[in-house]
């Protein structure tokens, strides 16, 4: 295992750079809202900007200017996968899961998405003073369970408490480290036209559960996340081709808010068939109820691969031979034309733009 020693290393050499607001090649929205809004923590264009205009300049760290959902770093000859996520989903417990869970999966599937093997977390608590312990016992619980059946260890961590009044019962910060293997590089960069693009199953699960239970909502039939840890799936994966271009996890924002940011990263199109998307008849009627489109809802153990043709079918094949997998299906194609786009072919014939969203439709869904 690398010292310290490398690890200061590596980190003098990143390049640094002061802050300067008045170069920000795109400043609005951030000038337009002097104070932070919910939307810069959505997922969108709002946290897109907030990222690329204010923490990205002030850090200065080429590393983080590739924007993955986990940074690939060499550290000790080794290819190293690691993420940071922190958890502030209300309420705690929702059907199919908890607060616990998606601290694991989430910071698991981040890792996954560089075509890691997870293997390490931290776990940091921050707990609200008159907080019932038993509740953070489930909590802790859900996250030992949850490490278990992703076959990683919870290896340190740390518990602030704030004020009451101050925080809102449980917040939880996962970092996780994995080993990314010999010969492959994913990322979104590398999307190009021709690739495949493929969802590994149904969509806008977890959004709508978190709501249905957040407001008291009734749909005729309970919506249950879909949190799950997909390493396991990745590696099946992985077992047909090192060649996969591109792996996402569409959380905040959605499958549109990622598609887009491949899109934008890889100065490519992205054509979509609309009657080709997974979407669960609870989640399109509960969707068509409250005007939201199932394109933008959050989920949690979903993920969109950009995969080359000739491998398409094979790797598809896998896909459904493995338990996260088994409703996977082909729902468009990388293009040429129309770069930085993502664009839907609907059942009429037409065409419609799938614009990055700015915010996130319902805050606080992890």
């Amino acid at each position: 295992m690398a010292d310290t020693t490398e690890l200061r290393a590596a980190v003098a050499t990143e390049e640094t750079a002061p802050v300067d607001p008045a170069a920000w090649s795109c400043p609005a929205p951030l000038r337009d809202h002097p104070v932070v809004v919910m939307g810069h923590g959505g997922g969108g264009a709002l946290s897109a900007e907030l990222v690329e205009h204010l923490f990205t300049p002030a850090y200065g760290s080429k590393t983080l200017a590739g924007l993955g959902d986990s940074a690939a770093v060499t550290l000790g000859g080794a290819r190293l996968a690691f993420s940071t996520d922190s958890y502030v989903v209300r309420p705690l417990f929702f059907p199919g899961g908890s607060i616990g869970d998606l601290a694991v999966n989430g910071t698991v599937n981040d890792l996954a998405m560089s075509g890691a093997r997870p293997a390490y977390l931290s776990c940091a608590f921050i707990l609200e003073e008159g907080t019932e312990l038993s509740v953070v016992g489930k909590v802790a619980q859900a996250i030992g369970t949850a490490a278990t059946a992703a076959r990683v260890a919870v290896a340190t961590g740390d518990t602030k408490v704030v004020d009451a009044g101050h925080g809102d019962g449980v917040y939880v910060n996962t970092s996780g480290i994995g080993l990314i293997p010999e010969g492959v590089d994913i990322r979104p960069q590398r999307a190009v036209p021709g690739d495949v693009v493929i969802v590994s199953g149904p969509i806008g699960m977890h959004g709508i559960a978190i709501m249905s239970v957040r407001e008291g909502l009734e749909f005729g039939v309970e919506v249950t996340s879909d949190t799950a840890p997909l390493a396991g799936l990745v590696e099946a994966m992985l077992d047909v081709t090192r060649d996969l271009h591109v792996l996402r996890d569409p959380t905040r924002g959605g499958l549109a808010a990622a598609l887009n940011e491949i899109a934008i990263a890889s100065g490519t199109g992205v054509a979509l068939t609309e009657r080709g998307l997974p979407v669960p008849e609870a989640v399109a009627n509960a969707c068509g109820f409250l005007g939201l489109d199932p394109l933008y809802v959050a989920n949690e153990g979903r993920l969109v691969a950009f995969v080359p043709r000739e491998h398409a079918d094979p790797v598809l094949a896998a896909m459904h031979a493995h338990p996260q997998g088994a409703q996977a299906a082909v729902i468009g194609e990388c293009v040429a034309e129309h770069p930085g786009m993502v664009v839907a072919r609907t059942g009429l014939g037409g065409t419609r733009v799938v614009d990055l969203p700015l915010g996130e439709q319902l805050p606080r869904i992890c």
